[in-house]
């Protein structure tokens, strides 16, 4: 655990890359949720550099997508009898890791178990960091709705990422599959905030950034569509490619500068390459 964090960012592609073939040649063998993991690599890298395992927390709430998971915390060798008898779940199980908080499955819960463990952490004056990962798929189950009208009334950081790769085990439908649409494809918004920064960020003009900055949510809410989520009452980031592995591990430092619970919408290729 924390091996991730040592080595450079120059080759942290050629890690996923070997992570990749490595799933891909397993789980050949093994069977397993092969598509969902190999999508969700570079996002689960950036994770454990972000956080210190296991003081922090991360729930799986797409737990068929833990498997880089498993291997970054030392459970590699143990792939040949993934999901067998003896060896090691397909999912997260807090017996074989003590970075495996909570054993979770697609039941719509992570938001749920991660305000939990928030509130925990605050009566206890704790700092970890406590992060959810669920995918679109998991925003058609009431629960996790249930969760997004608590986390809004948080006043300290809880970190949720949407892992949108537009795909449950057979493609979404409804109005939450709709929106999401809506934002990954609502490219008018995206060109604006990267002309705009690309144009100033290397300039003098910070008194302009400041004010772009400051009004920020009321640009968001004429470019893309609802913003349901911030007018729920948390921080919206995103839509964040979840196979840029430095853009990712910007995101998660920036989500967790914010005092409320941080929606961070990221957009990945379910079985990528």
């Amino acid at each position: 655990t924390g091996d991730i964090k040592r080595v450079p960012e120059k080759d942290l592609p050629v890690v996923a890359q070997e992570i990749r073939s490595f799933l891909i040649n397993s789980l050949s063998k093994t069977g397993g949720h092969l598509g969902p993991n190999l999508g969700a690599i570079e996002l689960t890298i950036a994770i454990h550099r972000f956080l210190k395992l296991p003081e922090d927390k991360v729930i799986w709430d797409v737990g068929h997508q833990c498997y880089t998971h498993k291997i970054l915390t030392g459970r590699k060798d143990e792939f040949d009898k993934l999901r067998q008898y003896g060896g090691i779940s397909g999912f997260p199980k807090r017996a074989e890791s003590d970075t495996d908080i909570f054993e979770t499955g697609h039941a719509s819960n992570s938001i749920s178990a991660a305000l939990g463990l928030a509130r925990a952490r605050d009566l206890a004056g704790g700092k970890e960091k406590i992060v959810c990962v669920l995918g679109d798929g998991a925003l058609t189950g009431g629960e996790a709705y249930e969760a997004l009208n608590n986390a809004s009334k948080l006043d300290t950081n809880l970190i949720i990422v949407l892992n949108d790769n537009n795909m449950s085990i057979s493609e979404p439908t409804g109005g939450m599959s709709k929106y999401l649409d809506s934002i990954r494809t609502h490219q008018g918004y995206l060109d604006l905030k990267e002309d705009v920064y690309r144009s100033l960020t290397n300039s003098k003009h910070n008194r302009v950034i400041e004010g772009i900055r400051r009004a920020k949510n009321s640009v968001k809410q004429l470019f893309v569509p609802g913003m349901y989520f911030e007018n729920l009452g948390l921080t919206y980031l995103g839509p964040v490619n979840g196979h840029d592995m430095k853009a990712l591990e910007a995101a998660l430092h920036d989500a967790s500068k914010a005092r409320r619970a941080v929606i961070l919408h990221v957009v990945t290729k379910k079985g990528k390459g």
